[in-house]
């Protein structure tokens, strides 16, 4: 079986250590959740499992072969117009030009995008409308390992919650293991099968929340239920610097 294996990870910038004693898994069709405030390392730690940087110490064992990435800016290619950018991977892997733009019409459909929007340059966009761009981008080539940098953070509520179900369908549908890095626990709560809560400047992982209620269960009030009861767990207080100590 594919997984993805992080085995006691630890990296530095300089004399800088930023993650320590990193250990995750894994494994097809599940969804891990990285939380924690802004500078607990949790976008290196995607871009070392990217391949984007080399660790300091320890073993990344990724046996994926498809892997994409999607990021808080959604990043765009400014020249190309949205449907060129939406299936980019398609064109870098030689599909046909009449295949890939039936392909992303038919995403572009489900991601609520007319061919009117997929006409547009990227600044003739909202900003609601670049992020499906650029989720769609990663979901188009049907990636079996799925990396998510904070993508829908600077998003309002509505258009989130649209794009957490696209989201939760594809994951169900194409069975692709997802990394999602996010400071936002609630999300982590709707999104994730486990959560991992890293310490604010300490670079390690202080917490393992598995979360064991199916994802067509979880209504609204068990994800407010559930996202309260963890703010009051010491190990996630702390993750979130509120002044408790382990």
């Amino acid at each position: 079986m594919k997984t993805l294996q992080v085995s006691q990870l630890g990296h530095r910038f300089a004399l800088v250590e930023v993650l320590t004693d990193i250990n995750l898994e894994l494994g097809p069709g599940q969804t891990l959740a990285l939380v924690g405030p802004s500078g607990c390392g949790k976008s290196t730690l995607l871009h070392l499992i990217a391949g984007l940087l080399t660790p300091s110490e320890g073993r990344i064992a990724n046996s994926f072969s498809n892997m994409a990435c999607m990021f808080q800016q959604p990043l765009l290619l400014p020249w190309q117009k949205a449907m060129d950018n939406l299936v980019f991977g398609l064109k870098a892997r030689g599909m046909r030009r009449q295949q890939r733009f039936a392909l992303g019409r038919q995403l572009g459909s489900q991601l609520g995008l007319e061919q009117d929007d997929l006409d547009k340059y990227p600044h003739e966009l909202s900003g609601g409308m670049q992020s499906r761009i650029a989720l769609g981008r990663a979901l188009i080539t049907r990636p079996d390992l799925l990396l998510l940098d904070e993508p829908f953070s600077a998003l309002d509520i509505g258009l989130k919650l649209e794009l957490y179900q696209l989201l939760r369908h594809s994951i169900a549908e194409q069975g692709c293991a997802t990394l999602i890095i996010t400071h936002d626990l609630m999300e982590a709560v709707r999104l994730a099968d486990e959560i991992l809560m890293l310490a604010a400047q300490l670079g390690r992982v202080v917490a393992r929340l598995p979360l064991s209620v199916a994802q067509d269960e979880r209504d609204d009030a068990w994800i407010y239920q559930t996202t309260a009861s963890l703010l009051q767990l010491p190990e996630v207080r702390l993750g979130f610097a509120l002044g408790e100590k382990l």
